[in-house]
């Protein structure tokens, strides 16, 4: 009769222990319920050559522009949201979620990724076993999110189904979604426990990333409080708004030339306007009689 694994073998490593089917299957017939709960808390890093996308993916194209951005990314910081696959046999993992990740990581060339790994009936379980975890004290915002958006797309929750099965609020859950979305070192700022969820909230009400990333270092440089960072956002927002509203006064191109070439012509500062209509105006600036003089001469002569 073999050996009855306990808790102590699981403590190996989650890599070893997908790396013996037997084991595995040992394990998995004795106390499915913890294998599946110390593969949903730990993952694995996986050779990206033994995962294969998903046959039944509903999206099947990306923006590739986009998709090499985000390779550019993981590159340079690593993939922080690992994708979920199911595991097929010993060295075969199907795609399950996270197929633009795993494109991009293709992309950037990464030799493995990270990993949370499904056996086949697991889903009961693994709803079971991510409910738990999001329980834990230790975890970040950014683990918190992780977990929610996994049981959303795994566990086939719709927002309010999320909200009755983990205790929260749908806006908690919203506002915790939001900053997967947050550009990568606000995500890395936030899981090294440099940034606050009030921070991390604050900016994800930001669309603008480039702004988005200057808050973030004014934020670490001058150790900014939330109702500070608040204001400045506000502030930014009022301004863009107010350009906004304002009517863009530009000509059209082609009517910019004939401007310029008036200019050219009369050697004077020549401004042209006209509004939707068609209906418009040319006005020849001049600084003294004598000026005047020579731009009348110029007319005459044509």
């Amino acid at each position: 009769m073999s050996k009855k694994l306990n808790k102590a073998d699981f403590g190996k490593g989650i890599r070893a222990l997908l790396a013996n089917p037997q084991q595995l299957e040992q394990a998995v017939q004795e106390d499915a319920q913890e294998v599946v709960r110390e593969l949903t808390h730990a993952g694995a890093m996986l050779p990206i050559s033994q995962i294969e996308a998903n046959p039944f993916q509903p999206r099947t194209e990306f923006d590739q522009v986009a998709l090499n951005e985000l390779a550019d990314s993981i590159r340079i910081h690593g993939l922080i949201q690992p994708v979920t696959v199911r595991r097929l046999h010993d060295k075969a993992y199907q795609l399950i979620s996270g197929e633009r990740r795993f494109r991009a990581s293709q992309i950037a060339g990464l030799v493995e990724i990270p990993a949370y790994v499904r056996l086949a009936d697991d889903q009961q379980m693994l709803e079971m076993a991510l409910i738990e975890n999001i329980q834990r004290q230790d975890l970040n915002a950014i683990e918190v999110a992780i977990s929610y958006q996994r049981l959303k797309e795994e566990c086939n929750l719709t927002d309010e189904l999320l909200s009755e099965r983990v205790g929260k609020q749908r806006s908690t859950i919203t506002n915790y979604l939001r900053l997967l979305r947050l550009p990568v070192d606000i995500q890395h700022a936030i899981k090294d426990g440099k940034l606050s969820m009030g921070h991390a909230r604050a900016l994800a009400g930001v669309s603008d990333i480039a702004f988005q990333l200057s808050l973030l270092r004014q934020i670490m440089q001058e150790d900014l409080s939330v109702r500070a960072v608040e204001v400045l956002i506000a502030r930014h927002q009022e301004e863009r708004a107010s350009k906004k509203a304002k009517p863009d006064k530009r000509l059209p191109e082609h009517l910019r030339t004939i401007q310029d070439q008036f200019r050219a012509f009369f050697g004077a500062k020549v401004d042209m306007k006209r509004d939707e209509k068609g209906k418009g105006q040319i006005t020849i600036k001049f600084e003294n009689d004598a000026e005047l003089n020579r731009l009348i001469d110029l007319i005459e002569s044509e």
